[in-house]
């Protein structure tokens, strides 16, 4: 199989986009230590109004960042799973018309 320059330039962009964060040193990360989007936003709006009060809290927190981080990846890996079945039904459902249209004559 023959890769197309289009493909190889695209293999590298995809290549890129993986490396380059790992690269990154951890410290840009806050100390080592990753805080999640919500935490950020929490802090730059109390920044912003001193006043603020949180009109909803969690009704449960994981009991260790070890446990939060494997209900993400549990959720993540399902979503993936869901995509990945929506696109393979999608890619045999239009296999088995294209199969179709070429066994029935016209």
């Amino acid at each position: 199989m023959r890769v197309r320059s289009g493909g190889a330039v695209l293999a590298l962009l995809v290549i890129l986009l993986v490396a380059i964060p790992l690269a990154l040193p951890a410290a840009h990360v806050g100390g080592g230590r990753f805080r999640g989007t919500d935490g950020k936003a929490v802090d730059v709006i109390v920044r912003m109004r001193p006043d603020y009060k949180p009109w909803f809290h969690s009704l449960w927190s994981p009991p260790s960042a070890e446990v939060e981080s494997l209900l993400f990846a549990i959720e993540a890996a399902g979503g993936a799973g869901l995509v990945g079945y929506a696109l393979g039904f999608a890619r045999g459902r239009t296999r088995l018309q294209e199969q179709e249209r070429r066994h029935v004559p016209h």
